[in-house]
């Protein structure tokens, strides 16, 4: 992981570079994961102790509103986030929550990208099902 890349993109974005940031943002960058805001505090922890969990939370909000992480929305469960590299879709399953990256393609925005009166930043498809593995398991009687 380049540690510019990541001082980088956070000052562009108007973001200070701290040890705490900085952390989140680089392990969010070396996974395909989509971990939990949880998940993300405990293993920034255990690198930094001194990180704590409202720390990490409120990084994830500011790095979510600066365009650097991707929150997904999973229904009945925790957020998962992800670093923003490349565009893509998800798939998540209704039974286990499992979130899978799929290929982008383009949606077809409303003429002058509006609707009403709403103007779209971007748009990103969710499809929901069972992935590979809980639809092979028999279903539960």
């Amino acid at each position: 992981m380049d540690a510019d890349i990541i001082r980088e993109s956070l000052e562009s974005s108007g973001l200070r570079c701290t040890p705490q940031r900085y952390a989140v943002m680089a392990f969010l960058m070396e996974r395909n994961s989509h971990p939990t805001a949880a998940e993300i505090f405990d293993a920034v922890n255990r690198v930094d102790p001194r990180c704590s969990r409202a720390t990490t939370y409120n990084n994830l909000r500011d790095l979510v509103q600066a365009g650097l992480v991707r929150e997904v929305a999973v229904e009945g469960r925790g957020a998962r986030f992800e670093a923003i590299q490349t565009r893509h879709h998800h798939f998540i399953c209704d039974q286990c929550g499992a979130v899978e990256d799929l290929d982008w393609y383009d949606v077809p925005k409303p003429a002058g990208a509006a609707l009403g009166k709403r103007v779209f930043r971007d748009c990103e498809l969710i499809f929901r099902g069972l992935c590979q593995q809980c639809a092979k398991r028999k279903p539960k009687s």
